[in-house]
């Protein structure tokens, strides 16, 4: 009788720990940014929440310099994303702002969180239609407001209104269609520029004019980091129905003039 050979134990497959350091960095800031807001730092948690941006813009490019992409890697980043730009600023728009409706009544007070709500939803399905898409749309725009700008939009906008001294219940009003509106702008149809065209690699060679473009952004930008990083992101959310409805409204025009 001939022995049996022995079961193979199963490999376990690693995981590639750079990009992921990033991945989880970025998640951290988020999380931060939620206790923050708890605590009633809101100027901190509006930063974290930029910093979160930063880290995830810096780990897909650190994996794919590296050669490090995965599969782990993709769905990590997004549940990174849920956390950092979803979750987080709606929390910290709840604390902040929308939490003060409560003392207008019951009715008001759930329209707040149910604001609140909104906008994390929306980031989740604009991520799980995101991973569906990967492949398919065209790489130089985005169908619908990419999560990190609608936080971004939201979280200058609280950093300069906590900068400035204008408190949350002042503006509890407008915070619920801000929120609502920045959601819906995710889920949305518009198309948004991706800025994955521009040159950034060695061999890419751009005009002169472009370093003096840049200095009249970042100096201005040193100056009042808050209120630019609003007007720059508003001016983006705006991009995306404006450049969608122009370009639906000029094929109209070429199609009645054929």
């Amino acid at each position: 009788m001939s022995e049996s050979t022995p079961a193979r134990t199963p490999r376990h497959r690693g995981i590639y720990l750079l990009p992921n350091l990033f991945t989880t960095g970025a998640m951290f800031a988020g999380f931060y940014a939620i206790i923050a807001s708890i605590g009633g730092s809101y100027s901190d948690a509006a930063i974290a929440v930029f910093v979160a941006a930063l880290l995830d813009g810096m780990d897909g490019r650190v994996a794919r310099a590296t050669g490090t992409q995965s599969e782990f890697g993709v769905q990590y980043d997004s549940l990174s994303d849920l956390v950092s730009f979803g979750l987080a600023p709606s929390l910290v728009m709840y604390t902040w702002s929308l939490s003060a409706l409560k003392a207008y009544g019951p009715l008001w007070g759930k329209i707040g969180w149910a604001a609140a709500f909104i906008y994390a939803a929306c980031a989740a399905l604009r991520l799980a239609r995101f991973n569906t898409q990967v492949g398919v749309i065209d790489k130089r725009y985005f169908q619908g407001l990419a999560s990190p700008a609608a936080a971004a939009v939201c979280m200058s906008f609280v950093w300069s209104m906590d900068k400035f001294g204008v408190v949350g219940e002042e503006v509890c009003f407008f915070t619920p269609f801000m929120a609502v509106i920045v959601g819906l702008l995710m889920v949305s149809r518009f198309r948004y520029f991706s800025f994955k065209s521009l040159p950034m690699g060695d061999r890419d060679r751009v005009p002169f004019l472009w370093i003096i473009v840049g200095l009249l952004i970042l100096i201005p930008f040193f100056v009042d980091p808050p209120r630019v990083l609003f007007v720059v992101f508003t001016l983006y959310l705006l991009s995306g129905p404006t450049m969608t409805l122009w370009g639906r409204a000029t094929h109209r025009r070429r199609r009645g003039a054929a």
